[in-house]
Order: C-alpha cells, then sequence, then structure tokens
C-alpha cells in the first residue's frame, strides 16, 4: 500500500471512540516531548499529567533528562513498564519508522493504542499499526480532545461541537 491511499474510517472518529480511549488510557509514551515550555508538546504533557495520565517523554536527544517530573527516554522500547498508548508528536513522514518500532514492542509494553498529534496523518502507519492489532488515532490530540469531551473548551467560549444541558463529564473520572 503507498502513502497514496487514504483510509477513509480516518477521516472522522465518534465521540464515543475517543471518549473510550481516554477513560481507558493510563500511561502514555509521547514521542517527541518537548523539554521547551513553549512547544505544544510541552504545554499538552503537562496538561495530560494535571488529569492524571502519566505521561513518559520519548526524545532520543534530551534521552536522560527530566521533564515534568518524569525521566526522558530515547524510544518506546527503553521505557520500563507498561504503556498504554504511543502519541507521535512528530511530522507526519516519521511516522512509519515509529510505529513499526511500537510494533515491535506492542507486546512486550501492552500498547494498545496509537495516537498521533494533530498534522499528523499517515496513512501507511495506520494501516501497519492496525494489521499489528492497535487502535488508531490520526491528526487528533489527546489533550484538545479530552478539553472537548469534558466540556473544559467551552469554558474559554470556544464551540465544541457539544450541545447539551447536561453537566459534561471528563472522560476520565
Amino acid at each position: 500500500m503507498s502513502e497514496a491511499v487514504r483510509l477513509a474510517h480516518h477521516d472522522f472518529y465518534s465521540d464515543r471512540r475517543i471518549r473510550t480511549i481516554l477513560a481507558n488510557v493510563r500511561t502514555v509514551a509521547m514521542v517527541g516531548a518537548s523539554t521547551l515550555w513553549r512547544r505544544p508538546s510541552y504545554y499538552a504533557m503537562k496538561y495530560l499529567q494535571k488529569r492524571g495520565y502519566r505521561v513518559i517523554p520519548v526524545n532520543p536527544t534530551r534521552a536522560g533528562a527530566e521533564l515534568l517530573g518524569e525521566n526522558v527516554y530515547p524510544d518506546v522500547a527503553s521505557i520500563p513498564g507498561n504503556v498504554d498508548m504511543v502519541d507521535i508528536f512528530r511530522p507526519s513522514g516519521e511516522a512509519v519508522d515509529i510505529t513499526k518500532d511500537v510494533i515491535a514492542c506492542k507486546d512486550d509494553k501492552g500498547i494498545e493504542v496509537l495516537w498521533m498529534q494533530l498534522s499528523v496523518r499517515n496513512d501507511e502507519a495506520a494501516r501497519l499499526a492496525e494489521e499489528a492489532g492497535l487502535v488508531v488515532i490520526m491528526d487528533r490530540c489527546p489533550k484538545i480532545e479530552y478539553a472537548r469531551l469534558s466540556g473544559e473548551l467551552g469554558w474559554s467560549g470556544i464551540n465544541s461541537g457539544i450541545v447539551t444541558a447536561k453537566s459534561l463529564r471528563p472522560p476520565r473520572a
């Protein structure tokens, strides 16, 4: 399959699917996490930590450093223990190689979800991951999705697309 083939089932994700993933994930490996406070990956990591997720930074150029209380690892395979989800915060062109590395250690680490950040879409990587039994989300941010589904985005006046008179509950309790 070439990169030109688009997997149409990744053009839309239901709120239920996103909510289920965010409710079940506990530990996230963030590939491309930055130690610079002004980078989006730093904000996403900090936000997810404040919502109860353990986010483990993966960045080969910063391996051995500490970021928001977590050790930085050179790759997912080096992380001790289990990881529920891998969040790719790297350019789309790098997603296939990262996905192959994730697939190689998915059973050892217990990885169930491969998530690609906003503007990161690689259908070949998604195909490989799904063939290996992983759940795949592309071109979405777990931080934004959590805030949208919990109603937090509405607090800032942003239209989250969710209209209800009920109080929304966060994806994770």
